[in-house]
């Protein structure tokens, strides 16, 4: 990257969204900043600047312009930093790859997160949506090593980022990805032995701790 480029994340550590923008980052070999928010708390003049409409996490701001939501920003890096690409080459490709990011989107961080916000009936529905989804995703992947193909791509880059809540999932869920979706969970261990995904994944642990605190600010506990 040129000297005269600056690359400041404004950034949550916890966030899975803010994850696989690190993780983007790190496979163009882009060195950046960081400015930790406090979302629970107050959050900065310039994350509510840079990011009015919705004043969340991630913001990219590249020489002080703000790219704004984490999939627009790894469209972004790819396309201001090309090489190594992360999207498929061909035009078909690309329609496939932002087709499964946008169903990642909608559907993977919800299902999860309603796992740990219910109980009961509610949780066992939760849990049986949130396995049916990643079932699909199984699908699509089919018996390739990664979303692309032979190759850790951009819905790899989307997906992997978000699997740091997985632990979350798995505990207030009582389920095991490993049981319910070998396939999955095969492609998880993959991408976590890649330097740009390990440097960046967020002990699972610790996440555990900070949903615990969110919970009972919820008033799931």
């Amino acid at each position: 990257m040129p000297t005269d480029e600056q690359l400041l994340l404004l950034d949550l550590w916890v966030s899975p969204f803010s994850t696989r923008v690190k993780i983007a980052l790190a496979e163009k070999g882009l060195s950046y900043e960081t400015q930790e928010e406090d979302v629970l708390g107050g959050k900065s003049d310039l994350l509510l600047k840079s990011n009015p409409l919705y004043a969340k996490v991630p913001v990219l701001l590249h020489n002080g312009k703000p790219v704004v939501e984490s999939t627009n920003i790894v469209y972004y890096i790819d396309e201001t930093w090309p090489s190594p690409q992360l999207l498929p080459a061909c035009s078909y490709g690309k329609s496939r790859a932002r087709f499964w990011a946008d169903f990642i989107d909608k559907k993977v961080f919800d299902a999860g997160s309603s796992i740990w916000k219910t109980k009961g009936e509610e949780l066992e529905a939760a849990k049986k949506e949130f396995i049916d989804i990643l079932k699909k995703l199984e699908g699509a992947m089919g018996d390739k090593d990664y979303f692309g193909g032979d190759k850790f791509g951009f819905v790899d880059v989307i997906l992997i980022g978000l699997t740091t809540w997985f632990y979350v999932y798995e505990k207030y869920g009582g389920f095991k990805i490993e049981k319910e979706c070998p396939k999955f969970a095969a492609w998880i261990n993959r991408c976590k032995k890649r330097d740009s995904v390990a440097k960046n994944y967020v002990d699972p642990e610790r996440t555990y701790e900070f949903v615990g605190m969110l919970r009972k600010m919820h008033g799931v506990e």
